[in-house]
């Protein structure tokens, strides 16, 4: 904690955030949580599994109410990530990694089903080690839990497996960007469409959600693609390749190529083709979050997607990620998860990290234009479909004034171009 107060020591509001987040009382869930895991092991052994495996997703799961809700989704989430884990493990033979991802919509209904065949540097084997204890669990949600998972569990094992064995592939990277959408909606689109199922069976949320299939689609792709933009360095260190190669073609030949010095002007506006087409899915994003009626529903979601928009910024224009995994500081992220409790608050901060995109749009990339338009989209959605108040709408609006009178003059210049 010493470390983030040090980071965030010149911005205050970030050491403010800190100071609130780590002497705030715990909440009711918190509370309630704790006591029933105190009285109940198999259930506890999943919440630990849940705080073993996830980086980001536990602290937010754990908050969640109702508690079946919150049961439901520690449950769905670690069932996926049993199912990832499979998909992960290169030490394992391929017929049998492809027979695990098919059969594993079956494999969470077979009582004392237990995996120990991962590679030993797997980093969550012990979750299918112990997978027995989350089948137990697994079968004591309601049926209609039961059901969206199981759902999910069949379309993304069989994603997976098309994937491991080539189909949507070429020479081991994603071809083309319709590929990237669908692995993406494999990994990442599913669990939005999980989500909302689960939201709505609860009857906390619409039924009309969980028919919200492109929204529901488009909250995983933010999530995943900006991962995958954050993650160059580590994927391609461990042989993977996750950017579509009809993106990265346009500027070197070879992946790894953006590493050398001598691409670097190629690899900046790689790098901002990538931000490019996720910045493409925030309108869907904001439209699924405006559509949520319950609170703890709508910060489980929200505080996700803040990060991620957060994260796009940082990576934006910036080469570091071609050597390194990088972060946002941890007292921006503990400012982001406090500032996440409304939808005023929500579009308050997409406003501030998209003017940070568009401020660091260089008029020299080739995609500077793109990039203005679909920043143009994401406030024309904000203009039409919310309506702060006043005094944030005045504020709201000098704070964008650079980027409209920008895009003003970007579709003048195309139009007298023409």
């Amino acid at each position: 904690m010493l470390s983030a107060f040090l980071d965030s020591i010149t911005r205050p509001d970030e050491l403010a955030a800190l100071y609130r987040y780590k002497f705030a009382p715990k909440t009711d869930a918190h509370r309630r949580l704790q006591q029933t895991l105190a009285k109940d092991a198999s259930k506890k052994r999943c919440y630990d599994f849940l705080n073993m495996t996830s980086r980001s997703f536990a602290a937010v799961i754990q908050e969640l109410e109702p508690d079946e809700v919150r049961d439901a989704i520690c449950l769905f989430y670690l069932v996926l990530r049993g199912l990832d884990t499979i998909e992960d493990d290169m030490t394992l033979p391929l017929d049998r990694k492809v027979e695990l991802l098919r059969s594993f919509d079956k494999i969470i209904y077979q009582k004392g089903w237990t995996f120990n065949e991962n590679g030993p540097n797997e980093k969550d084997r012990e979750l299918l080690v112990q997978f027995d204890v989350v089948i137990d669990e697994f079968l004591r949600l309601k049926p209609q839990y039961q059901k969206v998972i199981e759902n999910i569990t069949t379309l993304m094992g069989n994603g997976m497996a098309d994937y491991a064995t080539g189909e949507h592939r070429e020479n081991m990277s994603v071809a083309t960007v319709a590929d990237f959408d669908l692995y993406c909606h494999y990994v990442a689109g599913l669990v939005g469409y999980g989500l909302s199922d689960i939201f709505a069976a609860s009857g906390y949320e619409t039924e009309e959600l969980a028919k919200e299939k492109k929204l529901s689609n488009s909250m995983g792709l933010f999530l995943q693609k900006t991962n995958i933009i954050r993650d160059y360095r580590e994927d391609l260190d461990d042989g993977r390749q996750f950017w579509p190669r009809e993106i990265w073609s346009k500027y070197v030949k070879d992946f790894s190529d953006f590493t050398k010095p001598e691409f670097k002007t190629e690899a900046k506006y790689c790098l901002n083709d990538m931000v490019l087409n996720v910045l493409n899915h925030i309108p869907d994003v904001l439209t699924y979050l405006s559509k949520l009626k319950t609170q703890p529903i709508f910060m489980f979601c929200a505080i996700p997607q803040v990060m991620a928009i957060a994260t796009l910024a940082l990576v934006f224009n910036n080469l570091q990620i071609y050597e390194r995994n990088i972060k946002i500081r941890k007292g921006e992220a503990v400012r982001l998860i406090l500032d996440s409790s409304n939808m005023d608050s929500v579009v308050a901060i997409f406003r501030k990290y998209v003017f940070e995109i568009a401020r660091k749009n260089d008029a020299c990339d080739p995609n500077f234009m793109e990039i203005s338009m679909a920043v143009g989209k994401i406030e024309q959605w904000i203009h039409t479909n919310y309506k702060p108040s006043s005094a944030i709408q005045k504020k709201q609006f000098n704070l964008f004034t650079p980027i409209l009178i920008g895009l003003i003059g970007v579709l003048l210049f195309a139009y007298f171009k023409n």
